[in-house]
């Protein structure tokens, strides 16, 4: 790969690589190689900019979690090493609550989330990425639900004046990442199929997903069959019926020895009017990132469906900006 380390093999293998030195192997000064000065990191719950910053973030959350691992499961990707690439990666991760930090005091829970992250890289550095942690799942093995665990946040943070604000259109910042990802068919009937979804055409279900499809959904749920993926996105959109769907970046691959894979990254822009899984409408605006993957194939000769499919955006940071709207604190 031109401009990357040579003893990384392919770009799936610098990214999976990068992360495991920096975080099991405490390799946390590399960061000031592997990310670039001037990185924007755009979280649902932040948006911030800066080597120094993701290197400070990062060992805080080793101070919390010091035994976390970060499992590579798949690295969706486009681009050239010449002109940069974008890689979508899913992790799943292992780690206890050990210390007192952002989940507040330590309270010796054992946790399994996942991570999505989109990254963009170009000469062995990272300059901009979009990282979903699975939030709700992780304070729900502490023992909070999401809504509850961000009131306490914000309380912890100095208040709604003082705390940390959830990312939107209009705090994000401009990084130099400009593209749109690939034109792989997989790519763009993964994007067709979440289109149709907020368009209110929920009979895509069955027509596009396997009977037998297993989903990862926010809050660590695990679901088999048609009704978990009925119930997840026509919740989510009864929430935001009035909201925008917008489909940001979107990836498809055919690799060898791979099921055809895709990665979407969206969001949902507008008003809380809605009765779904963020509860009563509350009026707040809201602005929901997600990140979505899915595998497909063919177990029947000619009927491709989708097979697997992982969808994150965080929980927490939804509910915090409606309790910010609300000011039920």
């Amino acid at each position: 790969m031109k401009g990357f380390d040579p003893k990384f093999r392919d770009f799936p293998d610098y990214i999976v690589g990068i992360t495991k030195e920096i975080w099991e192997d405490r390799g946390i000064a590399t960061l000031h190689d592997y990310y670039a000065p001037d990185i924007v990191v755009r979280m649902p719950g932040s948006v911030s900019t800066g080597n120094q910053g993701v290197i400070g973030a990062t060992m805080a959350t080793l101070a919390e979690f010091p035994d976390r691992t970060l499992l590579g499961e798949d690295v969706i990707w486009s681009g050239t090493p010449e002109d940069g690439m974008l890689s979508s990666h899913r992790i799943l991760s292992t780690a206890t609550h050990l210390g007192d930090g952002l989940f507040g005091k330590a309270t010796g829970a054992k946790l399994t989330y996942r991570i999505l992250a989109d990254c963009h890289a170009r000469n062995n550095a990272i300059d901009d990425e979009w990282l979903i942690r699975d939030n709700g799942a992780v304070v729900r093995q502490m023992g909070w639900e999401p809504e509850a665990f961000a009131r306490d946040l914000i309380a912890r943070e100095g208040g709604p004046d003082a705390c940390v604000k959830p990312l939107t259109p209009a705090n994000d910042l401009a990084g130099p990442y400009k593209g749109s990802g690939n034109d792989n068919p997989w790519g763009q009937r993964h994007a067709d199929l979440l289109t149709r979804m907020m368009g209110a055409d929920m009979a895509a279900i069955e027509a596009e997903y396997d009977r037998a499809v297993q989903t990862e959904y926010p809050g660590g749920r695990t679901g088999h069959s048609f009704d978990p993926v009925d119930r997840f996105w026509m919740s989510l959109r009864a929430s935001l019926p009035s909201a925008t769907f917008t489909i940001h970046h979107q990836i498809g691959r055919d690799d060898p020895n791979m099921p055809p894979r895709s990665a979407i990254r969206w969001s949902l822009q507008g008003r809380h009017d809605g009765w779904g899984a963020l509860g009563a409408p509350s009026g707040a605006d809201l602005y929901v990132l997600g990140i979505s993957h899915a595998e497909w194939g063919e177990l029947i000769g000619g009927d491709i469906k989708l097979r697997r499919e992982w969808t994150l955006f965080d929980e927490t940071a939804v509910w915090k900006q409606i309790l910010l709207h609300t000011g039920d604190l």
